[in-house]
């Protein structure tokens, strides 16, 4: 088994993964290492993409590639990358040859997309916000958007902790095929579509999830006919918050509360 990884600037991260998924529509393994972003497509020789097409797919973007032979278990290996998101004993989020874990709420995340399950900081800020939101705003449950919903972590933790109905939306399809299957698994009912918010006018509602990069988040808050009452944005690196924080003021969300692990942070912005 080979693994060919492609390291891209952050900031073309989002084009250069829609293009790679043309070449590779089996998905790709995103690392993320704050400056760069690397994705790694694993075949067998002969069974990858060509590297002339790949280098052309990401263009100015690319930063380095490589490739590596991997060990007969790395099928076994592999899930040691996986591990479980514990937020003291409110939430949990494992992947499912783990066991329980004894959390109030508790989601089962199969990262075979490669999409992980949910422990990158930018996700675990976001869940951290969210139940602070649940915390202070119970009757605030209703409506929720997850934008760019991945492998649908959030989509998924909103309706467990009583949002509903919940609506999750990715460009990706390999993602809304990702987020049905883990809804079912979670025994939760979601509404999951795929959409381009840079060509489409995402849904409404009074709570809305983005866990998006910083360019990504721009464009939403450009083209937001309908603001939400609450927003949690995330994806950011600390230097970027008061931007996004900025953008979305002009909608008349303003920031109440901002959390921050490493160098990431993520914002959660009301509009009273």
């Amino acid at each position: 088994m080979i693994r060919l990884a492609l390291r891209v600037g952050r900031a073309d991260a989002e084009i250069a993964l829609a293009e790679l998924l043309e070449l590779a529509p089996s998905g790709v393994e995103e690392v993320d290492g704050g400056d760069w972003v690397e994705y790694a497509v694993y075949g067998a020789p002969g069974e990858l993409p060509d590297l002339p097409d790949l280098r052309a797919a990401v263009g100015g973007a690319l930063v380095e590639v490589t490739t590596s032979e991997l060990p007969d278990d790395w099928t076994e290996r592999w899930k040691d990358f996986h591990k479980p998101l514990v937020l003291g004993d409110r939430l949990a989020v494992r992947p499912p040859w783990e066991a329980p874990l004894g959390a109030a709420v508790e989601l089962v995340i199969d990262p075979a997309q490669a999409f992980g399950t949910g422990s990158h900081a930018t996700t675990r800020l976001c869940l951290e916000l969210l139940l602070q939101l649940a915390d202070e705003e119970p009757e605030a449950r209703g409506e929720a958007v997850d934008v760019g919903c991945g492998s649908g972590v959030l989509a998924i933790a909103a309706a467990k902790l009583g949002w509903e109905p919940v609506v999750a939306v990715d460009y990706d399809q390999l993602s809304v095929d990702a987020t049905i299957e883990n809804a079912a698994v979670n025994g939760v009912a979601l509404d999951v579509r795929r959409g381009d918010l840079r060509t489409e006018t995402m849904p409404a509602a009074p709570t809305v999830l983005a866990n998006l990069l910083r360019p990504l988040l721009l464009e939403y808050a450009a083209d937001l006919p309908q603001p939400p009452r609450r927003l949690i944005a995330s994806g950011l690196l600390v230097h970027e918050g008061d931007e996004i924080a900025a953008a979305f003021a002009r909608h008349g969300l303003a920031e109440r509360a901002r959390v921050a692990r490493g160098e990431w942070c993520a914002l959660l912005l009301a509009a009273d």
